[in-house]
Formats: structure tokens, C-alpha cells, sequence
């Protein structure tokens, strides 16, 4: 080859190798929280990462299954309680509607009954409601990779309570799941007729429900369900 025909010789460019940040490389993530507050808090915290987007925000359990089942997230940032089921009912759900779904759940909750249940039903993360932001995107990121992540705070509280006598039933062990809904709602001060109108129930079966659950709880006035639900973190303490 002539010195001018090399000189005209096309060259081919040279191939790099760019890394993906496409929409679908990102961590999708569904929220499900009963507070406005608190999914808009989350939301917000989320989206300002390069690396995560909420698809979707719910307010109650039926609707997280749902959404789940419909979007399938990478993980599902989810409150224990919820109207209709509590979150972990709902994880158990999901385990065959959104498999490969990692659950994240926050809760107001510290006994370390309720994280064993969790972690017993398929959560992959726990946080306590109060933990701060940066705890929420380590947790997200854990369970979008499928790995385990617990605070530190309740970590330490499981180490206690197994080094400990077994410790007290708590409500989420003792009622069940519309037993527990009845619970916070009429501790929240509604009457029969909005805890009815709220879970799809007639009053007459709320009013059943509630006569149950006291008597497993041992209690016969509001008093004591309101002090049970307080000191058991079913209801905060404003």
C-alpha cells in the first residue's frame, strides 16, 4: 500500500464500553405507608438518588399486593400497619404474587417479637418508623440485592431478648389480623360505625370482634386497650 492510499485509509473508531444508567438499571421501588407525611417524606428522600424510583404509593395493604403484583419492584418499602392486613400478612402474600420483590418494613414497633415475625415472613429489611434517611437507602439497597439488612438499634434488641427470658406475646401474636385493625382504629378513638365504614364490616361484627379481642387481652374498658396499644406501639404516643 501507497504511503498517500495509508494516509486515506479509513480507521475504525474505537469501541467503549459505556456503562448502563437506563431507567431499567435503576432500583424501582413501591411504597406503602397509611401517612401522606410519611410516603411523600420517602418519596422524596428516594428520588433525589441516581439510583432509585418510586413507581408507585399506597395507602393500605390490598392495594401494595396489588400494585406489587401489577409493577414488580425491585422492593416494596412497607409500614406493618396497614388498613385492610398488616404488613406482615401482605409479605406473606407476596412471597407468591411478587417474588422477586425484596420487602423493606418500617414500623413504630420495637419488640423483637414482631422483627421475628417479619423476618419469619419474608421481610428482608426492618427499620424502626424513626430511623434516619440514610438507613432507608442502605436498607432499600440491601434488599434489592437480596440481602438482609436490620438497624442496629433492633439488632441489638433481638440479641437482648435472646439472651433474655422468651419474651411477653404481643398483640400480632395474640389477634389476628382484623382483631389487630379493630384494635388501632377504635384506640384511635373511632367509633363501631367508622371502624365498620373503614374495613368493610358491619357494626354488629365489629362490635363481636372487639368483645373477642378484649377478652384475649384480658381487658374490659377502653382505658386499658388505649395503655395496651400505647405501650405495644399499635397506636404512638402523640
Amino acid at each position: 500500500m501507497s504511503r498517500r492510499a495509508e494516509k486515506n485509509r479509513t480507521v475504525p473508531a474505537l469501541k467503549v464500553k459505556v456503562p448502563r444508567t437506563t431507567r431499567r438499571s435503576r432500583i424501582s421501588v413501591l411504597l406503602a405507608d397509611p401517612h401522606p407525611i410519611a410516603r411523600d417524606g420517602m418519596q422524596c428522600i428516594l428520588e433525589r438518588q441516581t439510583d432509585v424510583r418510586v413507581i408507585g404509593a399506597v395507602a393500605d395493604a390490598n392495594a401494595a399486593v396489588r400494585e406489587a403484583e401489577r409493577l414488580h419492584p425491585h422492593v416494596i418499602v412497607m409500614d406493618v400497619m396497614l388498613q385492610g392486613m398488616n404488613g406482615i400478612d401482605a409479605t406473606r402474600l407476596l412471597a407468591g404474587k411478587a417474588p422477586n420483590s425484596g420487602v423493606v418494613m418500617l414500623s413504630i414497633h420495637s419488640s423483637p417479637v414482631i422483627v421475628r415475625r417479619a423476618i419469619e415472613a419474608g421481610v428482608l429489611a426492618f427499620l424502626p418508623k424513626d430511623a434516619a434517611s440514610d438507613e432507608l437507602l442502605r436498607a432499600v439497597r440491601a434488599a434489592a440485592a437480596g440481602e438482609r439488612y436490620i438497624s442496629q438499634r433492633l439488632a441489638n434488641s433481638l440479641l437482648d431478648a435472646c439472651r433474655s427470658a422468651a419474651p411477653r406475646e404481643s398483640a400480632l401474636e395474640v389477634l389476628t389480623p382484623t382483631e389487630l385493625n379493630i384494635l388501632r382504629l377504635v384506640t384511635e378513638g373511632k367509633s363501631n360505625f367508622e371502624v365498620a365504614a373503614a374495613i368493610g364490616l358491619s357494626p354488629r361484627t365489629v362490635e363481636t370482634y372487639r368483645g373477642r379481642l378484649m377478652r384475649k387481652l384480658g381487658m374490659d374498658n377502653l382505658a386499658s386497650l388505649v395503655k395496651y396499644a400505647i405501650r405495644h406501639g399499635i397506636v404512638p404516643l402523640e
